[in-house]
């Protein structure tokens, strides 16, 4: 039987139609819209700052911290921090509330240790040497409810850069992720050194944002191949998610009923159980945090 070329434009009109399929399906764990998977609505008024969020799943409990309420001035007795740090159950009830002595900027859960660990703000010293400040871990008892006692792991370090950076942690390369603020660089921190060991920039422009559209101090690392950051788009209502090398990637929008206000710069944020929180000043008597899954390969 006779065989037919065919036409160069259909070849081509293939070609770009299977490219774009391509660069389609290697963006598409990241969702167009962020999906609601948990409201966690506080019971109690924040000390000064919502921070953040983190979860203990031995005893299957969401950590809320506060930052902002430091020691009393002058008060030379009491050193400790006045930010409360408060305990929910998995579907968002509360439970209890308790004073640890430190001002949460990062909450985490470490699963080498197995603890839930802080780092406190002005971890650098960068404003000053202050009382209590570092990287914690809190303490719980058998019956999951926790201890205003915590237990040391690092003092401060100027590595952390920003004194209100609200470091994330990545397991395998035991490194904090620090956002510096008012700018698109993230500091790779490993605590036995005292200078930053890398350093990533985001590519802000890819995303159609400026630096001061974005959250000033928190960066996500979801652990998530080719989606490892992801930050918060105050000014777009959107998660922009990233690369580890700083590379765009996508973005998710969220809800039209989540009403962003100027502290969703600076705290209220958070990423834990594959979902990045948000809190919704608006909601609820005390607030509302949002847990939004952005990626459907989120685990």
């Amino acid at each position: 039987m006779p065989t037919y070329a065919r036409p160069r434009h259909i070849v081509l009109s293939a070609l770009f139609t299977g490219l774009v399929a391509l660069s389609n399906a290697s963006f598409a764990g990241v969702l167009p819209e962020a999906q609601t998977q948990l409201k966690i609505t506080l019971a109690q008024q924040p000390t000064s700052r919502p921070m953040t969020v983190a979860y203990l799943p031995e005893h299957r409990l969401y950590v809320v911290g506060d930052g902002g309420l430091g020691p009393i001035p002058g008060d030379y007795e009491n050193t400790q921090a006045r930010s409360l740090t408060h305990i929910y159950d998995e579907e968002g009830r509360y439970k209890q509330s308790v004073k640890t002595g430190i001002s949460h900027r990062a909450v985490y859960f470490n699963e080498d240790t197995r603890r839930i660990e802080s780092v406190t703000y002005n971890v650098s010293t960068q404003a000053g040497f202050s009382p209590n400040t570092g990287v914690f871990a809190l303490q719980f008892n058998d019956a999951g409810e926790l201890l205003p006692t915590t237990t040391d792991i690092h003092g401060f370090n100027p590595a952390f850069g920003s004194a209100s950076t609200m470091p994330s942690y990545d397991p395998v390369s035991k490194r904090y992720l620090a956002k510096q603020e008012r700018s698109n660089e993230v500091w790779l921190v490993e605590l036995d050194k005292r200078e930053k060991v890398g350093e990533i920039k985001l590519d802000l422009a890819a995303a159609g944002a400026k630096t001061d559209d974005i959250s000033e101090h928190f960066v996500a690392y979801t652990g998530i191949p080719g989606e490892e950051l992801a930050l918060l788009d105050v000014d777009h209502r959107s998660i922009l998610v990233y690369n580890i090398e700083g590379k765009f990637v996508g973005k998710s929008a969220l809800p039209k009923n989540i009403k962003l206000r100027a502290q969703n710069h600076y705290n209220g944020l958070g990423y834990t159980r594959g979902m990045f929180f948000v809190y919704h000043e608006s909601e609820g008597e005390f607030g509302t945090y949002y847990g939004f899954k952005i990626s459907d390969k989120a685990q």
